[in-house]
């Protein structure tokens, strides 16, 4: 069975990060257990940061904002709106290469932004995607990308910043990168991107990847896909 994908929620409904992290984990349980079709999960979320694995308490910014310890790698980061997350639930291949699947989500990345406009490049030691140093900066990051592998299935993914206030990186150190800034879409451009915008460009890449990216669903494809859980809202 092919690729499925399922929004979450987009402007004006921003979805908050706590149910949607509910919502992934059961979409993997689904997954790993060859019940649902390998699925991406996209959605623009309310602010929050999340903490990755090699975080520590002290490096928590100090705003209010809510901090959400999660199981994928790397630091803390930003999600919020005008920022479009993906993730990738997947049944990967074997041998399982989990630094390929994420060096093929920064080449995906690099796709949808090129489509747009904006030439991005991988930074050799740093995940994600970034625009290089030039006349108008330093080296800046557009997209973080980090994730977890479990029972031989993905979670967490991408955050594209494409339309959001970039202010809210400047009260943390976003992935643990001290030495680099911040950028968007919409700010390489001079005009707005938003999520909404890139949605389907996204869609277009993972499809366009996806023998590379993830192993065939042992689903019949005349297999009545299953209801979506809901997202829970307060």
């Amino acid at each position: 069975m092919s690729l499925s994908f399922e929004r979450l929620g987009f402007a004006p409904d921003f979805v908050p990060y706590r149910p949607a992290l509910e919502v992934q984990k059961t979409v993997h349980q689904q997954v790993v257990a060859e019940e649902r079709a390998n699925t991406v999960l996209l959605v623009e979320h309310e602010p929050v940061y999340t903490a990755g694995r090699r975080s520590s308490a002290e490096e928590y910014p100090a705003d209010g904002t809510e901090v959400v310890e999660i199981g994928r790698g790397g630091k803390i980061t930003w999600h919020g709106p005008g920022q479009l997350v993906a993730y990738p639930i997947m049944r990967l291949k074997t041998p399982i290469d989990v630094v390929k699947f994420v060096r093929d989500l920064e080449q995906l990345v690099i796709s949808v932004v090129g489509r747009f406009g904006v030439e991005a490049t991988t930074v050799e030691g740093r995940s994600g995607a970034w625009i290089p140093a030039d006349d108008r900066g330093g080296d800046r990051k557009i997209s973080a990308i980090g994730v977890q592998v479990s029972r031989r299935t993905t979670m967490h993914g991408i955050a594209l910043n494409c339309s959001n206030d970039l202010a809210p990186f400047g009260d943390f150190i976003p992935c643990g990168i001290s030495d680099a800034g911040v950028t968007s879409i919409s700010r390489e451009l001079g005009r707005n991107v938003a999520p909404a915008d890139v949605v389907e460009v996204m869609i277009e890449e993972f499809r366009r990847r996806e023998a590379d990216l993830c192993a065939v669903a042992g689903i019949p494809d005349n297999q009545p896909p299953l209801p979506w859980p809901a997202v829970a809202r307060p």
